[in-house]
């Protein structure tokens, strides 16, 4: 479908937003429509910068009425495309919708609007010695209603499950305006359909999520972190299975870096000191999080000990200050780090724990079958079957990436995996959604499109 910027409309849209609530041609930064990916720039004719959910109801109406395409955002740090507006498509940003509306300790719930930051509502469950345990590498810039549009993961899915598991209550504008309104705090509420759901994952292509009512957990008071030296995968599933054992509900990360990507964060990433040395094939941050500080410690050494002796960590340091906490915290964000110092297209897929160790060798095997020089990591939340693979195979690296893709994407496919386990579909996934999901799965996300967004306005070409 291809859609035209009307002049009436454009004059409509002005008038709903105001002089503050719009920019265009040139004044348009170009963080509005360049997304970290760096694949797809094109400036849309305007940018809308709402400031309430009226007004984002106000636009879509309008919008809705004319056929015109609207493309959401967030904080734009998105690995798929979603945000970036394609041709002729309007502009929307939440930036504007930053309040922290209430923090309620009683119900353990923050009420916030979608443009505020991932980091701002960290810091306010903390102050109240909460805890918003969402975590991302890009807190300070990705939003909440980006985070819910995606469904983000992060480094303690483990725990707390994935942004859809933390969530009570939620408001949305439907792609003609309608105000969806379940703003409540209710733990409970099996009233049938869990509308939020509709939209807590959808890539904002069902509606805009405009306001949600989060789900904190008491702060904890312990951390024991431990960067782990680990011969081979059958030793790091062990670990994992002993770590869990031993730890139970205090257990918040368990993040696996393969071989190649812990040399290339001790290469390229110069603000990072790695502790262990090159020669163990993985790596793996241990760490845990409770309520008695003493007790905690004690117990998270006794469970490093007693994996040393079974033999399934060759050489450990376990951090004793916070200090280097963040230290050892800092080799594993290092990985995400390598990509930004030298192009290299990153991938985000899902499979069984106990696969993974093939999955390691075959598609690093595959890959150097077409590209023998490339240079690739892998790394990822291997506790929730998270994995994560960067490569560079050239200077032909960007024009290549459909090529790269269907090699890892086929192997995934044969091992019953997923091709995104937390990034999310939009345009660049979007060919490859059929090697996750079954052709019925499929027809019925379509169908659900249709009949919530007939004319196709919202996010058009995401997904599928």
């Amino acid at each position: 479908m291809t859609f035209h910027v009307d002049t009436d409309l454009m004059d409509q849209l002005k008038a709903i937003v105001g002089p503050a609530g719009f920019r265009e041609g040139e004044d348009i930064d170009l963080k509005n429509y360049k997304d970290w990916m760096g694949a797809r720039s094109i400036c849309p004719p305007l940018l809308l910068r709402p400031a309430s959910t009226q007004q984002v109801s106000a636009i879509l109406k309008a919008c809705h009425a004319s056929g015109q395409a609207v493309a959401p955002q967030g904080g734009m740090t998105g690995l798929v495309s979603a945000a970036a507006p394609q041709e002729n498509e309007i502009a929307l940003s939440l930036e504007r919708m930053k309040q922290v509306i209430e923090v309620d300790p009683v119900t353990a719930t923050m009420t916030v609007e979608a443009g505020v930051e991932l980091q701002t509502i960290q810091e306010q469950a903390d102050s109240l010695d909460l805890l918003f345990p969402l975590d991302l590498g890009a807190r300070g810039s990705c939003t909440i209603g980006g985070n819910l549009s995606t469904n983000a993961g992060g480094n303690r899915v483990i725990r707390y499950g994935m942004t859809r598991e933390l969530v009570v209550g939620l408001e949305a504008v439907l792609p003609d305006g309608t105000i969806i309104d379940s703003m409540h705090k209710l733990r409970k509420n099996n009233t049938g359909y869990d509308l939020k759901q509709l939209f807590i994952g959808s890539e904002g292509t069902l509606g805009i999520i405009t306001r949600a009512v989060l789900k904190l957990a008491p702060k904890p008071s312990s951390q024991s972190v431990a960067l782990c030296g680990v011969e081979n995968f059958d030793k790091v599933s062990a670990l994992l299975v002993r770590m869990q054992s031993a730890l139970g509900a205090n257990l918040t990360a368990f993040e696996v870096l393969w071989n190649n990507t812990y040399v290339l964060v001790d290469e390229k990433v110069p603000h990072v000191t790695v502790p262990l040395g090159a020669g163990h094939a993985y790596y793996v941050l241990v760490e845990s999080m409770g309520s008695n500080a003493e007790n905690d410690a004690e117990l998270f050494v006794d469970a490093l000990g007693e994996a040393s002796e079974q033999g399934l960590v060759v050489d450990a340091v376990i951090a004793d200050s916070d200090t280097k906490i963040g230290s050892l915290w800092a080799v594993r964000d290092g990985a995400a780090e390598v990509m930004g110092i030298g192009f290299m297209h990153a991938y985000d897929v899902s499979l069984d724990i106990a696969d993974m160790g093939y999955f390691g060798e075959e598609v690093e095997r595959r890959l150097r079958e077409v590209w023998p020089d490339a240079v690739m990591g892998l790394f990822g939340h291997i506790g929730d079957g998270n994995v994560h693979i960067i490569i560079n195979v050239g200077p032909d690296t960007k024009s290549l990436h459909l090529q790269i893709d269907e090699v890892i994407y086929r192997l995934i496919q044969e091992l019953n995996g997923s091709i995104s386990a937390e990034h999310g579909i939009g345009v660049m996934k979007k060919p490859f959604l059929g090697y996750s999901k079954s052709e019925a799965e499929v027809t019925l996300m379509k169908s659900l499109k249709q009949a919530i967004d007939p004319k196709g306005i919202l996010n058009p070409g995401r997904i599928f």
